[in-house]
């Protein structure tokens, strides 16, 4: 997968000084336990390390600053182990840019009612601070994440975890660049978008180039870089010849290695992320990227057909969280509307993403009735099976729309001989009348980024995170 800088997140505990030095110790000691537990037993994808004991207003904007200065530094957890007066945390939590994530949280498990007493109640008073911290962030009107529970809870783990996931899709969304190589699929209208407000609200860069630019950088690969990727291939991935002729079908499927070639130096040069194509617009190409998509795919870069920014920016975001993983770029495409086994089927012209390969992959050259070039190779497989969700990227004119709707996953058992494309197939929840339906009135699009890796609770917060209207079908 494409390389993002190592991560940690920061624990930060909270108190005051109002009972004395010692109790400070005991504050600090817990903290520092508490983190190394939930190092080991949590199985988070970031480390967390204790940061500081916070005391003053000062030492809170130091931390702070701190956070927003360095990259490593994806986001801060914050504990109040026992009353830190809100004010305090004014100034430092107004400067902080990165996710924050309250526990809510104590030291102890249960209540020592045979030797509790009220040194023991100073000590802990995190009911208390939790109260007065919470205040604060709700009059500021952050979108913060809370979570309740014991520590050594298995279930907060999973929600700090999630939490992780989606921090680092807000950090790594501003490095999201994708590269439009041609505009948008003509008379098309869910691909359009504002590309100045995604750049202000999500962090996005996206750059126009002319097919030739591209073709340029294609032209330059050499039959021995070609060969080398071609032996790689023939290891990976099962070759279909069907009835071509061997010397045209591996003609065809190293001009696809060629574009590979070509388009990830480009990516490479420009340090893109995404990018997108076009059918509409290849002069200068001998074939539309297919096979060569989705070996980019494999890598972790985001990708959307048509000209559709949207999705492939989506699509390297949340590859990002699910490292890749049962994750990408997916195209509804017809429906089975027997009664009782309703599905959708999902796939595309070409490109679908081989994350989600549940078979061998097999490479296959036929025919594109679209784009009047040659026939492009393409690898052909069944999907995975899974609980997922499938996300949609919708600019309303005066906002944008994330549309979320959570599916069941089954591996086709029925062959298609005929069909020349990998197929995913899903069954939309609650139902499929329900889900399409809802999903039509909501105007989800047509393309959008699939997973069975991610939870629904990563997408909700990085939608939080960046502030924009969501619509769940559950």
């Amino acid at each position: 997968m494409l390389k993002t800088e190592e991560k940690v997140f920061w624990f930060v505990v909270g108190s005051q000084h109002l009972y004395g030095p010692e109790t400070l110790e005991q504050v600090a000691d817990h903290a520092k336990e508490m983190v190394d537990t939930l190092n080991s037993e949590g199985s988070f994808p970031y480390p967390l390390e204790y940061k500081a004991l916070v005391t003053t207003a000062d030492e809170i904007k130091d931390v702070m600053k701190e956070v927003n200065y360095q990259d490593k530094v994806a986001g801060v957890v914050t504990w109040m182990h026992t009353f830190s007066p809100a004010k305090l945390w004014i100034p430092g939590t107004k400067l902080l840019q990165k996710p924050l994530l309250h526990l809510a949280t104590q030291y102890h498990k249960e209540i020592p009612w045979d030797s509790i007493d009220m040194d023991f109640m100073n000590l802990n008073q995190s009911a208390h601070g939790d109260r007065e911290y919470g205040f604060l962030n709700a009059r500021l009107r952050l979108n913060n994440k809370i979570v309740v529970g014991h520590y050594q809870d298995s279930e907060v783990h999973t929600e700090i975890s999630d939490w992780m996931l989606s921090a680092i899709g807000y950090i790594e969304s501003q490095n999201i660049k994708v590269a439009r190589f041609g505009d948008n699929m003509r008379n098309v209208g869910v691909t359009e978008g504002d590309k100045v407000e995604a750049a202000i609200q999500f962090g996005w860069t996206v750059d126009y180039y002319g097919i030739g630019d591209l073709v340029e950088e294609i032209n330059k690969v050499t039959d021995k870089d070609i060969q080398e990727t071609f032996d790689d291939c023939s290891e990976l991935y099962d070759m279909e010849y069907r009835d071509n002729d061997q010397d045209f079908f591996e003609e065809q499927v190293k001009e696809q290695i060629r574009i590979e070639i070509g388009l990830r130096r480009f990516l490479e040069r420009g340090g893109y992320t995404a990018f997108t194509t076009n059918f509409e617009d290849l002069h200068g190409m001998k074939q539309l990227p297919g096979m060569a998509v989705q070996r980019l795919n494999a890598e972790g870069y985001g990708f959307a057909g048509e000209g559709d920014w949207k999705t492939a920016a989506l699509d390297r975001l949340m590859k990002v969280m699910a490292n890749n993983v049962s994750t990408g770029f997916m195209e509804d495409y017809t429906y089975n509307m027997t009664k009782g086994n309703e599905y959708i089927v999902q796939s595309h012209m070409l490109e679908v993403d081989p994350t989600f390969a549940e078979t061998k992959p097999r490479v296959v050259v036929n025919p594109l009735g679209i784009g009047d070039k040659e026939d492009p190779a393409r690898l052909v497989f069944d999907g995975k099976a899974g609980e997922g969700l499938t996300v949609s990227m919708l600019d309303m004119g005066s906002h944008y729309r994330l549309m979320v709707n959570t599916f069941t996953a089954e591996t086709p058992t029925e062959e298609a001989p005929k069909l020349p494309v990998a197929r995913v197939i899903w069954k939309p929840n609650p139902d499929f009348k329900t889900g399409v339906k809802k999903w039509i009135q909501a105007g989800g699009g047509h393309h959008t980024v699939a997973t069975l890796s991610l939870s629904l609770d990563v997408i909700l917060d990085w939608a939080k995170l960046v502030d924009i209207e969501t619509v769940v079908i559950d």
